[in-house]
């Protein structure tokens, strides 16, 4: 597919629709040059990132092996970065990511793969740094480097105040890049506070350089390092100095760009309806007026004089789009008429934390609500709740005289395993299965906090989730036919989707995608049906997005809440909280709701307490 070229940035900036898209181009420029190179008897020297931007791409490089016979015999690899201390075996490991995520799905020689050293001793580190360099070089240097960004604006790990000209070395993480890598460690506590990583400079001495950034997250370092000055404090911004770099984003990394955030201030633009709306909100809400309050000054004194010559007078405007959004107002979001309805929910808490006060609007209009968990969830639940409810089965089994060897038996294992098991490896089946339990169990009750009974939870317990780690195999085939079978099943008038790509570790996106192409197989096959997104746990819809606003009374927000509280083992503090939000679930969501009003209350439309925002899916 072909990507969007953005301009005014400083940056060569690429947008595609998604990020598989974006991973699919930068494969087929690597395998273009491999190619070549292979025809004319030389090595391809890449160089390889690391973390959940790449996988997709890693992933094309393995199917382009194996399906399109792409050879990696001459192909050379050198990795930016590994923490320090890390032993190879450790499940974080970056020698570990790149044997499971690539290297063992193509046929490159081990020797050719290079990664720093985590385990080297800390006196011979400069030496260890130096040798790395020599081997780029003795490599002829990098042909093309991936990369990815942290939030802090690092490439590789060069953090803030990291020199232009810096070379590998050892390094100290920025607290923001620790708190970002808490998840894979299983607490901040465990991630180490070094890293050996390439330099700014060494980095700046490759040929090519492609930068991936995908997700609503990345969007607000991307405007910094794509449109802001170069910069010690944000190193990615000194990709700008490079004669061939390019910056390949999704559609959400790049909202924050000005030339998708506020596009009326770059030059003449072609006012589409989406557009008018968006700048017409914005207007409203910078000036601090109502839609039906703004005049021409309002317009002209922010840049917006081309909109008005166009399509006003201001009260036009004001008028046309303060009934676009009066009619996404929707009491009865399923309809008058009773129908089955479907929600998508990727793990056992989301349909409550964002969409829990439809649910329960939708169950007391008479809608049969089906609730499909796909994920079991099983990895955010912590070892001290697993604990809790072994002692609980243990308490009871000898309560009631049942089997007690077999009970101590079992549950001495339980006890032994979380003992010697370090942060995140694997657990072992019987934790996995408790811990599946546990979340399944809190799942009915809040459901049922919801008026939706047992009879009608779905856990689908998907494949692609079940590897006892944050790191997910790609969704499989079952998995897909088991989406499809419960679609056909059901046949449900609409059905929702979790449309939030900013969870951790992907596993919203991986769902939603998923879905999107089940629901293409059915319609082909004559069945159709709404498909609604909702957002909340991590991110929000703009109010210039929504297309159906769900009114919440005050009951409704509490009985919500109740719902989301019945999910004890993430209540308090969740296993994996996402970025530097720090809010408990129930209190991103109250809030997020309330917020969503007070902007509808501030665009002059009718005053409600809180509202929970949709949009729809269209191909």
């Amino acid at each position: 597919m072909e990507p969007q070229r953005i301009s005014n940035t400083r940056l060569p900036t690429l947008v595609f629709p998604t990020s598989a898209d974006g991973s699919r181009y930068v494969a087929a420029q690597i395998a273009a040059l491999i190619r070549q190179n292979n025809a004319k008897g030389r090595q391809t020297v890449l160089g390889l990132a690391t973390g959940a931007t790449p996988v997709g791409l890693y992933r094309e490089l393995g199917r382009m092996h194996t399906e399109e016979k792409l050879d990696f015999a001459r192909v050379v690899t050198f990795n930016l970065d590994e923490y320090y201390p890390m032993s190879r075996g450790e499940t974080q490991s970056y020698f570990l990511f790149m044997r499971e995520t690539l290297f063992k799905h193509i046929n490159i020689d081990p020797k050719s793969t290079h990664i720093p050293d985590g385990e080297i001793p800390r006196d011979r580190i400069e030496e260890h740094c130096r040798d790395y360099e020599q081997k780029i070089r003795d490599a002829g240097g990098i042909d093309i480097q991936i990369l990815g960004i942290g939030r802090s604006g690092h490439i590789g790990f060069n953090e803030p105040g990291s020199p232009r000209n810096s070379h590998t070395r050892l390094v100290t993480l920025d607290p923001v890049t620790r708190r970002d890598a808490a998840d894979a460690f299983f607490g901040e506590e465990n991630v180490p506070n070094q890293a050996i990583t390439m330099g700014v400079g060494t980095i700046l001495d490759a040929r090519c350089i492609y930068l991936l950034a995908f997700g609503e997250r990345k969007a607000p370092i991307i405007q910094k390092a794509a449109e802001n000055t170069p910069t010690e404090a944000v190193t990615s911004s000194f990709l700008q100095e490079h004669l061939n770099a390019t910056l390949v984003l999704d559609e959400p990394a790049a909202t924050d760009l000005s030339a998708r955030r506020r596009p009326w201030e770059l030059g003449s633009i072609r006012w589409t309806d989406d557009l008018i709306r968006k700048a017409v909100i914005w207007l409203s809400l910078t000036v601090k007026k109502a839609l039906l309050k703004l005049d021409d000054d309002d317009f002209r004194e922010h840049g917006l004089h081309e909109l008005l010559r166009e399509h006003g007078p201001a009260q036009e405007l004001g008028q046309r789009i303060f009934e676009d959004r009066l009619s996404t107002l929707v009491s009865h979001p399923g309809s008058r008429e009773p129908k089955t309805l479907l929600v998508f929910s990727p793990h056992p808490d989301d349909d409550v934390i964002s969409m829990g006060g439809t649910i329960i609007r939708l169950v007391e209009q008479g809608h049969k609500v089906h609730v499909a968990y796909m994920t079991s969830g099983s990895i955010a639940v912590f070892d001290h709740d697993a604990l809790r409810f072994v002692d609980f089965v243990q308490a009871m089994n000898t309560a009631h005289d049942i089997d007690p060897a077999r009970t101590l038996q079992f549950v001495g294992k339980v006890r032994e395993s979380l003992a010697a098991r370090l942060p995140g490896q694997p657990d072992i089946p019987e934790v996995q299965q408790i811990k599946r339990m546990i979340r399944e169990t809190e799942a009915r009750a809040a459901t049922l906090a919801c008026g939706i009974p047992p009879t009608q939870l779905t856990f689908m317990n998907l494949r692609f989730y079940q590897t006892g780690t944050i790191e997910k195999k790609p969704f499989q085939p079952e998995d897909y036919d088991d989406v499809v079978a419960l679609l056909q099943k059901l046949q449900p008038a609409q059905i929702f989707v979790a449309g939030e790509m900013s969870d951790p570790h992907g596993t919203h996106r991986v769902c939603a995608d998923a879905i999107y192409e089940c629901v293409r197989r059915v319609r082909k096959m004559g069945q159709q049906f709404e498909v609604w997104l909702y957002r909340g746990a991590w991110e929000e819809w703009e109010p210039h997005e929504i297309e159906r606003a769900v009114p919440i009374s005050p009951a409704d927000l509490e009985r919500k809440k109740l719902a989301i509280f019945r999910h004890q083992s993430q209540k308090d503090r969740a296993m994996f909280p996402g970025g530097s939000d720090r809010r408990e679930f129930w209190q991103r969501a109250e809030q997020r709701n309330r917020n969503t009003a007070l902007v509808y209350d501030a665009l002059g439309l009718p005053e409600f307490y809180a509202l929970e925002g949709f949009v729809r899916w269209r191909e």
